[in-house]
């Protein structure tokens, strides 16, 4: 089932000039704070999960109580072959999309040693958080070289992870994915720039979600007393998404191809 909310607000020159932005595994989590805090500043939200649940309705509520248009499609981005007809349906449904925000990811299954990984493991983790990813960001790329945009902001923004550097050989067929991933973010962006699409990768630091939960009483002594994390506390999904808003924006214009680490300092180097 696709689904499709409207409030009838009226929409503002900014609006106009912002179009739609797309933004997987959106349903919750860093997700649905990218879609609420775009859709604040004036983007009408498609957005996809592989899960389709009572928090995808919760989420369209949402994005309707900002006054913004939202779309669900339900998609595993691994599927490849799906996201043409995806990208062909949003657009058709909230016009232009000129903004992609790649979230959606997996974690191992289990951490543990790197020598136990098998290879469906491998496999799985490389297809959704690499190939899956930038299949799609080719399929929407396309999309915007096939329209002229003069004075309209363009981006694709990617969400990869702190561990794109930090080494971690507990769950490093995660590490590896998010790590290429980082260099397919480079490419799109020396690809795209004389179109005037500006391509951005986030890294985020601890942020408290699902996916951090296993994890959390391990992680949380070093995160408070400021061992891991210099302002001494977890990362919560709305700093994620004030990051992508202000790059979504405009707010950063002469930024492409750059790496904003979002982690209070856990990225930092240190002696």
């Amino acid at each position: 089932m696709h689904a499709l909310l409207e409030n009838p607000a009226e929409d503002g020159p900014a609006a106009a000039k912002l179009g739609a932005a797309l933004v997987t595994g959106g349903r919750q989590g860093i997700g649905r704070a990218i879609c609420l805090e775009l859709a604040r500043r004036g983007f009408d939200i498609g957005f996809v999960d592989r899960v389709e649940d009572d928090n995808v309705a919760e989420t369209l509520s949402l994005i309707a109580g900002t006054g913004r248009r939202g779309h669900f499609m339900p998609l595993d981005i691994a599927a490849i072959d799906d996201h043409a007809a995806i990208v062909t349906e949003m657009a058709d449904e909230l016009g232009s999309l000129n903004c992609l925000v790649n979230n959606a990811g997996v974690q191992v299954s289990v951490r543990g040693d790197m020598m136990d990984i098998d290879r469906y493991e491998f496999d799985r983790l490389v297809g959704v958080n690499l190939r899956g990813t930038f299949f799609l960001t080719q399929a929407i790329a396309r999309q915007m070289l096939a329209v002229e945009a003069p004075g309209v902001e363009r981006s694709i923004i990617t969400i990869t992870s702190a561990n794109a550097h930090l080494v971690s050989p507990e769950k490093a067929a995660y590490c590896i994915s998010k790590a290429a991933l980082s260099m397919a973010v480079q490419n799109y962006a020396l690809r795209l720039a004389e179109a005037g699409i500006r391509v951005h990768e986030v890294r985020p630091g601890l942020i408290k979600t699902d996916m951090t939960a296993d994890v959390y009483d391990r992680y949380s002594p070093g995160m408070l007393n400021g061992d891991l994390c210099a302002l001494r506390r977890w990362g919560e999904p709305s700093d994620i998404a004030l990051a992508i808003g202000t790059l979504a924006t405009g707010a950063m214009p002469y930024s492409t191809g750059d790496i904003y680490n979002v982690g209070g300092g856990l990225q930092m180097p240190r002696l």
